[in-house]
């Protein structure tokens, strides 16, 4: 194959990359010295990439980046296989074997015609896989805020969750009331009030989960627009020939105010 020439084929695309990455890996200086370690913090920043582009909603940018994506499980399968642990067939042969197994209701007699009851299959499928816990397959270094997603999810997939999301709202009042009253004392322990702030974030996201609301996405879209509301604020100040220290909230807020309408 000519790896110079653009495949139309996924397959032959595909090969065309393998043969790439044999190639960099035995003649690129840079790319012979990595390790499955020195890759990480790579992949979990095109990771971060990707989910920006998502955000956006730049198809162009996806498309970039989940090839950086691909290059990298390509680089870990690659690295594998020098010390014959596994290689790029054993690791698509295992996601093939995993999903079989994991969708009993198109590959098998189970019957599952809800999302809710997929979930649940799935939650008793991975017990059966060795799980010790349903809990278990939530990655320990994941964010706070995903991981406290993850763990509302898999515990729903067994059943314990809310009856309807009045009874989540009144649990959300209820962790505010007592986060409130932390700061009511004439003597604040911070400790206490650091965990029921916790309680507060928690409760939350239960509720984001009820009315279909991905928490993270709702809090980096307000983290965007955030940064460009506030770069806007800068902007401003700058041609008005202020530094922002010296202006006073008051005048920041009109550039503030501006920046809602653009």
């Amino acid at each position: 194959m000519d790896i110079f020439e653009k495949q139309e084929l996924p397959t032959t695309a595909f090969s065309r990359l393998l043969q790439i990455m044999d190639d960099l890996r035995d003649k690129c200086p840079w790319d012979k010295k990595q390790t499955l370690e020195s890759l990480r913090h790579l992949t979990i920043e095109e990771t971060y990439e990707l989910s920006d582009a998502i955000l956006d909603k730049d198809m162009q940018e996806i498309k970039k980046e989940l090839g950086d994506v691909m290059l990298h499980l390509v680089f870990y399968a690659k690295i594998a296989s020098e010390t014959k642990d596994f290689d790029i067939t054993d690791v698509l042969n295992s996601i093939c074997e995993k999903l079989i197994n994991r969708h009993p209701h198109i590959y098998g007699d189970t019957k599952a015609d809800t999302e809710e009851a997929v979930k649940q299959n799935w939650e008793k499928i991975k017990l059966k896989e060795g799980n010790k816990s349903v809990l278990g397959g939530v990655p320990s270094s994941l964010p706070a805020l995903i991981k406290a997603s993850r763990i509302q999810e898999k515990a729903r997939g067994v059943g314990f969750d809310w009856d309807n999301r009045q009874q989540v709202w009144e649990k959300v009042e209820e962790e505010l009331n007592e986060f409130k009253e932390e700061f009511h004392k004439e003597q604040i322990d911070l400790d206490k009030a650091e965990s029921e702030f916790g309680d507060v974030l928690f409760s939350l996201i239960n509720y984001a989960r009820f009315i279909d609301i991905n928490p993270e996405n709702a809090l980096e879209k307000t983290n965007k627009k955030f940064i460009k509301r506030f770069q806007y604020l800068e902007e401003k100040a700058k041609e008005s020939g202020k530094q922002l220290q010296d202006m006073t909230l008051a005048e920041m807020d009109i550039f503030w105010n501006e920046a809602k309408k653009h």
